[in-house]
């Protein structure tokens, strides 16, 4: 048997990440060029966080422009990848159907485009994105990821994209050479080592963690994505952190990857 695919969790930040090449972006091509090619990706964006569970299932994902305030080259960036109505079928067959299949409303958004330009510069690897059910709780994620476990042993890279930390309430506008916030380093670090330990369960409780917890998470959706790669792990998988570092002092840029 060939070896199971990894599954990774992009830091992903700033759209305009999809046009710049820097330090995350050159971690962001390495762990394409380091890793198999996988036959489709399946992505959970933070940016898709809706009170519903659905799955693109077109064969032509549209490129989202889904923010506003940025250049317009920004706005003109296509990403033209295949979408893979198979992958779709197959991930509603290990959620048993749960997923609402979508044919023609979602496509891809920034969370997904603006990492995987970079990992698969050409656009020629099928993607999928699965929708983040904002209506349910951190442990229902995670259980629901576990049934994707077959996934990784098929050829197809589970993503996540987010932000370990995410807090645009304190974020240094147009001042990004900052030094990270007290509070994110020490969640940072805590995250870190319960990943390095696999101890999960204080992962998914996050909101236990106290206050630095919920000045890193303040709002749910760029965090639970983490919880679907975490998910995937297995006994014996690594845990790595092949990026690293913060934007503006209090978005994490931490790439997390499984296996």
């Amino acid at each position: 048997m060939s070896k199971a695919m990894p599954a990774i969790f992009f830091g992903h930040g700033n759209p305009m990440n999809a046009l710049y090449q820097n330090a995350w972006t050159d971690g962001w091509a390495e762990i394409g060029r380091s890793i198999p090619k996988p036959k489709a990706v399946l992505c959970i964006s933070a940016h898709w966080y809706i009170p519903a569970l659905a799955i693109t299932a077109m064969e032509h994902p549209r490129t989202i422009h889904d923010f506003g305030g940025f250049p317009s080259e920004l706005f003109e960036f296509q990403y033209p990848t295949p979408g893979s109505p198979e992958l779709a079928a197959r991930v509603q067959d290990l959620l048993n159907g749960q997923a609402i299949s979508d044919k023609h409303q979602w496509g891809l958004d920034h969370g997904t485009w603006s990492v995987l330009c970079h990992v698969y510069p050409n656009a020629d690897v099928p993607v999928v994105q699965l929708s983040v059910d904002e209506t349910q709780p951190a442990e229902w994620h995670y259980d629901l990821a576990q049934k994707l476990w077959p996934l990784r042993d098929e050829g197809i890279l589970v993503v996540g994209s987010g932000n370990l930390i995410h807090n645009l309430h304190t974020y240094a506008w147009g001042k990004h050479d900052v030094e990270p916030f007290d509070w994110a380093l020490r969640f940072e670090d805590t995250a870190r080592r319960l990943i390095m330990d696999g101890d999960h369960q204080p992962l998914i409780n996050y909101e236990s963690l106290g206050k630095d917890a919920h000045l890193a998470a303040p709002t749910p959706d760029h965090y639970l994505p983490l919880l679907y790669v975490l998910a995937m792990q297995r006994e014996g998988d690594s845990a790595s952190f092949p990026v690293e570092g913060f934007d503006g002092g209090s978005i994490s840029m931490t790439t997390v990857q499984i296996g």
